[in-house]
């Protein structure tokens, strides 16, 4: 699937979000990533144009629009600030979509409508400091009253987020289930704001929970599907993630390109420039055939677990790849903060990493080529 084959509405959600990103987002991201600013603002803009729920159906107060078009928002905000990109990703891909599809039709009702307007964040609480990757390895606790006690570690939009969706273990089974925690709930703490390399805008905490109230999210037992799911349909978001921060470098490096002069004449001119944004350009459109490929098979239904994680793994690749060049393009000033091409530089590393690494994504892909074979010792 290319951009060609949108339909008008996608094709419309498209624009109203990038002409978003290019006049909010773009002018204060350099201050964000300096200031390490969340920019709450920006979250309640978006909600009133309906893109903090623009997959969530509009009776629960989104915008009713398609997996499809809510992978394009993605695309279009994180090419603005890859932050923003984070904070909304977590916030309707984790948040709110594995309520609507687990969640009682009372919880939909009562939790959605404020989260799709933008009134309040969502966050998705699985990693703790001994498990990542290893998901099933959690240690937090639920007592038979629902209350749950442990930690959780670099929880996006953990300090701002009014909806937890939280993965802990049963005491009388030790099944891992999912829950619903609110916040200001008794027990409940964000303890550190993590300080990372980049994507300066995004928050990311450390939570403790101790014997917090909670309510189930789904059935007993069924939290790691649930998790599972989710990330699935998390790592497409990722990929067009990626894709956008790939895509700000790539036009920055043909802006510059055209106006700077070297030898008489503008840098674009030199064949060695022409062949790397030739390159950034081609991959880039790879990485975004992917992942609308894969957001297309989760609209319709259709198995997607091998299609997202191809899309996550090249995608996350060509924008570490190619904020890289983009910084050789621009020479020096590259690598100063006068040009933003450092800040995506910094900011696509991460996306090799969460909603399950580069690492995990092969395994994914080698399991589902290889069947049985793939897990023999």
């Amino acid at each position: 699937m290319s951009l060609h084959e949108l339909s008008d509405e996608q094709r419309e959600i498209r624009e109203l979000a990038a002409r978003f990103a290019d006049e909010v987002i773009v002018p204060q991201a350099p201050a964000w990533d300096r200031e390490h600013t969340f920019p709450k603002e920006v979250f309640a803009q978006l909600g009133e144009l309906g893109l903090m729920g623009v997959c969530i159906p509009q009776e629960l107060g989104g915008a009713g629009a398609d997996f499809v078009s809510y992978i394009l928002v993605m695309e279009q905000l994180s090419r603005g600030d890859a932050g923003v990109g984070t904070a909304i990703g977590v916030h309707i891909g984790a948040g709110q979509l594995p309520i609507l599809a687990h969640g009682t039709a009372e919880q939909q009702e009562r939790l959605v409508p404020p989260l799709a307007q933008g009134h309040e964040l969502a966050a998705f609480a699985l990693t703790e400091s001994g498990s990542g990757s290893d998901a099933g390895a959690l240690r937090t606790r639920a007592d038979a009253a629902q209350r749950l006690t442990g930690t959780k570690q670099w929880i996006t939009n953990g300090s701002h987020a009014h909806v937890f969706n939280v993965f802990a273990r049963d005491d009388d089974d030790g099944r891992i289930s999912a829950f619903l925690v609110r916040r200001g709930a008794p027990g409940f703490a964000v303890t550190r704001e993590e300080e990372k390399m980049g994507q300066h805008s995004s928050s990311t905490a450390d939570l403790v929970f101790e014997a917090t109230p909670s309510e189930r999210l789904g059935t007993p037992g069924a939290g790691m599907r649930i998790a599972l799911s989710t990330l699935d349909g998390g790592r497409i978001g990722i990929a067009a993630q990626a894709t956008g921060i790939a895509q700000a470098a790539l036009d920055l490096a043909v802006g510059y390109a055209k106006e700077r002069r070297a030898f008489g004449r503008a840098i674009g001119g030199f064949q060695a420039i022409q062949q790397k944004l030739a390159d950034m350009q081609t991959e880039i459109e790879a990485a975004r055939a992917l992942t609308l490929r894969a957001a297309r098979l989760k609209q319709a239904g259709r198995p997607h677990t091998v299609e997202g994680a191809q899309a996550k793994l090249f995608a996350s690749a060509v924008a570490r790849r190619q904020t890289g060049e983009a910084i050789q393009v621009l020479g020096g000033y590259g690598y100063t903060k006068e040009f933003p091409a450092e800040r995506y530089y910094r900011d696509a590393k991460v996306t090799e990493i969460y909603e399950g690494t580069s690492e995990i994504q092969r395994l994914v892909i080698a399991r589902a080529l290889l069947g049985e074979a793939a897990r023999e010792s």
